[in-house]
C-alpha cells in the first residue's frame, strides 16, 4: 500500500481478494504477463488488481480464475465475494463530506481486530464527544455548516465500532498536551475528559497518557495508527496523514519500526492503572 489519493481507496475485502487472486496466480505458475494476455490487457492491470489499486471487474476475475485452474464451485464463491467487495461500505452515504483517501481508513478501522494509536494533538476520533469533534473539525478547514455537521455525524457513527459484538481492541497512547489544548470552552473540555474517564471502563479499550515529564521520545514526529486483522491474507497496516492525503504502509520493515516505537512509548507512558487518576486530576483543573 502507498499514498492514497481521492478515488483510489480500497475496502478491506477488496484488499483480501486482490491478494488471494495473486496467490492463486502464483500457485498456478502463471506470470503476470501470461495473465494479462488472458484479459488482453497490460501486465500493469494485473498488478493493480492484485494490489487493490482498482476495483475488481467480475468478468475479468472469472476469466483469470478459469486460467488459474480454479474449480467451478470455488470460482462461484470467489465471484460472490467480489460482488460484496464492490459494494460501498456504510460510510458511503457520507461520501459528500469524506475525503476519498480517508474511506480506506474507515474500512480498515471497521474490520480491524486491534487498533493501536499514537496521538499528540487531539483526542482520537473514536473517543471524541460530539462537541469536541465539532471544534476539531471546525479548526481543520474552512467548510460550510452542512458539511461540518455531516463530518461530525460520521465521526459519531464510527464510535459504534467499540460496542459491536466483535469490537476491536483499542489501545491509545495520548500526549498530555492533548488534554491541555482547549477545544471549545471549559464545559466542552470537561465533557471530553468525562468521556475519556468512561472509556477507561470499557473492557476492549486501553488508554495511556504520556506526561510531559517523560521528555523526548521516539514517536514525537506525529500521529499514526496501526491496524491488525484476524484475516490471514492481511498484514498489519500503518496509517499516517498529511494535509492533502494519507499514506498506508504494510511492508514488514515499516511495521516493525512502528511496533517498536509503540512498545517503547507504552513502556514509558503512565501505566494503565494510573491513567484514571491522571484524568481526574486534569478534570479538577478545568
Amino acid at each position: 500500500m502507498s499514498e492514497a489519493r481521492p478515488g483510489t481507496a480500497p475496502t478491506v475485502l477488496r484488499i483480501v481478494l486482490g491478494k488471494r487472486l495473486g496467490a492463486l496466480r502464483e500457485k498456478a505458475g502463471v506470470s503476470r504477463e501470461a495473465a494479462a494476455k488472458v484479459l488482453d490487457v497490460a501486465p500493469l492491470t494485473i498488478r493493480r488488481m492484485e494490489n487493490s489499486e482498482v476495483s475488481l471487474k467480475l468478468p475479468y476475475v472469472l476469466l483469470l480464475l478459469r486460467a488459474y485452474g480454479v474449480t467451478e464451485s470455488e470460482a462461484e464463491e470467489f465471484a460472490e465475494l467480489v460482488k460484496g467487495a464492490n459494494k460501498p461500505g456504510w460510510w458511503h452515504r457520507y461520501r459528500d463530506a469524506l475525503p476519498g483517501w480517508f474511506s480506506a481508513y474507515i474500512s480498515l478501522e471497521d474490520q480491524a481486530s486491534l487498533i493501536r494509536t499514537y496521538e499528540p494533538h487531539y483526542v482520537p476520533g473514536l473517543l471524541q464527544t460530539e462537541e469536541y469533534a465539532r471544534g476539531v473539525l471546525r479548526a481543520g478547514a474552512h467548510r460550510n455548516a452542512e458539511e461540518l455537521e455531516r463530518r461530525v455525524a460520521l465521526r459519531v457513527k464510527r464510535q459504534q465500532l467499540l460496542t459491536k459484538a466483535d469490537a476491536p481492541f483499542l489501545w491509545i497512547l495520548m500526549e498530555e498536551a492533548v488534554l491541555r489544548r482547549p477545544v471549545g470552552d471549559p464545559e466542552v473540555m470537561r465533557g471530553q475528559v468525562d468521556r475519556l474517564l468512561e472509556a477507561t471502563a470499557i473492557p476492549n479499550v486501553t488508554l495511556q497518557i504520556m506526561p510531559f515529564a517523560i521528555g523526548p521520545h521516539l514517536g514525537a514526529f506525529g500521529p499514526f495508527h496501526l491496524f491488525r486483522f484476524d484475516i490471514p491474507e492481511l498484514p498489519d497496516v500503518v496509517y499516517t496523514e498529511n494535509l492533502t492525503g494519507a499514506v498506508y504502509m504494510d511492508q514488514r520493515p515499516d511495521i516493525a519500526a512502528y511496533l517498536e516505537v509503540l512498545d517503547n512509548m507504552s513502556a514509558r507512558a503512565a501505566p494503565v492503572d494510573e491513567t484514571r487518576a491522571f484524568l481526574l486530576g486534569i478534570r479538577k483543573e478545568l
